[in-house]
């Protein structure tokens, strides 16, 4: 178990290098606000849901790793 967590952490940090510049970084870039900010930073953290799953099912992670994995990539991605 623990071996299995110790890859899912060298894996999540390698997934975060894929994105150049987290959901909340680009949104600030764009001078986004109100609305148009939450509707993008929903589009942009469901983007990155569903890039994270791809990853981690291409890294054929399953159970606790596989969340722990999603989990830090999705929070990565997002910036938070």
């Amino acid at each position: 178990m623990t071996r299995t967590l110790l890859i899912a952490l060298v894996l999540s940090c390698s997934a975060s290098l894929a994105y150049a510049q987290s959901c909340n970084i680009q949104a600030s870039d764009k001078k986004l606000a109100g609305a148009a900010k939450t509707s993008f930073l929903t589009k942009c953290e469901k983007d990155a849901t569903a890039a994270c799953d791809k990853q981690a099912a291409d890294k054929k992670l399953a159970g606790a790793a596989k969340t722990s994995f999603t989990k830090k990539c999705v929070t990565d991605a997002v910036g938070g």
